[in-house]
């Protein structure tokens, strides 16, 4: 009689554990990585162990997930060792921000690893570009050595139109020179304020 006693309070321990350890896949579902159950201590558990994150460890919710970097290929416009006429061509670009994208987009325009694809505007100085409802501004600084005359101006302005509006959201451009609203970028083409599709 004593036996039958312990077999069955062993099965009903053994019943009550299994029965615990069940309850615990569906106390965390998968597939949530947002939620961030804090250890002991105050610790997330998930590396963060940020000391000016709050009082006392506590999340003060600017540990927003950040952005994952996007490769995108654009076309991007270059001209041919004669100055001759537009090339078109094509670049992978990388960033995190929109911000980062139109800079980075611009910096195809800089540079070219095809020696039939000159870049028109290799020498020419970003010194800010911002994008804002629709319209952006960039400020360039132009050196003597980046003047390419009269068609290798237009074929450079004509490369930035293309290369910007090739953004559904870019609806306009503002091309400064050292700050200011120039006639022209390089003393022969006038500039539009602001450039249009």
């Amino acid at each position: 009689m004593n036996r039958k006693f312990w077999s069955i309070g062993l099965l009903a321990a053994v019943m009550l554990i299994s029965a615990g350890c069940g309850q615990k896949p569906g106390a965390a579902p998968d597939n949530t990585p947002e939620q961030v159950t804090p250890a002991p201590g105050g610790q997330t558990g998930q590396g963060n162990e940020d000391p000016t994150s709050g009082a006392g460890g506590a999340s003060t919710g600017n540990e927003v997930t950040k952005p994952e970097t996007k490769t995108e290929s654009i076309k991007s416009y270059y001209t041919d060792p004669d100055v001759m006429e537009l090339v078109e061509g094509t670049a992978n670009i990388s960033y995190k921000e929109d911000q980062d994208k139109y800079e980075a987009a611009y910096q195809t325009l800089q540079k070219s690893d095809n020696p039939d694809m000159i870049p028109l505007w290799e020498k020419i100085e970003m010194k800010s570009l911002k994008f804002d409802n629709g319209t952006i501004t960039i400020d360039v600084h132009v050196p003597d050595e980046a003047n390419l005359g009269a068609g290798g101006e237009a074929f450079a302005i004509d490369a930035i139109k293309k290369t910007f509006f090739q953004f559904d959201e870019v609806k306009s451009i503002q091309l400064l020179v050292d700050g200011q609203q120039a006639e022209s970028l390089m003393g022969h083409v006038d500039l539009e304020y602001p450039m249009t599709r």
